[in-house]
């Protein structure tokens, strides 16, 4: 996955930063002015964008399948992280100027094989690998970037099947299918 310019950086994350406001002042979405943008971000693709306030995350949406132009994506995935992430009341106006936003644009997923528990952990690339656990009905992903927070791979898979609601150690006991995938992220600091 070639790296994004840094225009077509500041772009996505003009897109995302537009996004959260309209959605706060609850205003129509801004639509990617086309004309203005490179032709990459009107290919597929897919995203999360994360919100945070100082170190503490305040919002993080995203998307494992490329389905529409990344410019879209980003103005949806911000919108959703703004209001519709379960774990926190929607964004409010006295935290806009607060606000830093990280973005990260995903490869596409690619199944990985393996044997046993032992073999899972000696395939995953910690820091690199974004991981996606499906059991039946019951999925759940990490990006990347939770490996700095939690770079141990029995813990990391271990809260990976918590967040997907299976018993921590499902990941040694369950046939479950496991994903890869990489991203590319980049990020704007709050204005204040």
């Amino acid at each position: 996955m070639p790296g994004f310019t840094s225009l077509e950086q500041e772009q996505l994350l003009e897109l995302a930063q537009r996004s959260v406001a309209a959605t706060v002042h609850r205003k129509p979405l801004p639509t990617p002015q086309w004309t203005d943008l490179s032709p990459r971000l009107a290919e597929p693709g897919a995203s999360f964008v994360t919100l945070m306030i100082g170190e503490r995350l305040r919002g993080c949406i995203g998307t494992l399948q490329a389905s529409i132009p990344l410019a879209e994506d980003v103005v949806l995935r911000a919108n959703a992280a703004a209001k519709d992430d379960p774990r926190f009341p929607p964004v409010t106006e006295p935290e806009l100027t607060q606000l830093s936003y990280e973005i990260s644009v995903l490869s596409t997923p690619l199944p990985l094989a393996y044997g046993d528990a032992q073999d899972l952990l000696g395939r995953l690339h910690p820091g690199v690998d974004g991981v996606i656990l499906v059991y039946g009905f019951q999925r759940a992903t990490f990006l990347p970037q939770v490996w700095e927070r939690v770079p141990d791979p029995s813990q990391f898979l271990g809260m990976l099947c918590r967040k997907a609601g299976l018993p921590t150690d499902a990941w040694r006991t369950l046939p479950l299918e496991i994903s890869t995938y990489q991203v590319e992220s980049f990020h704007r600091e709050a204005a204040a």
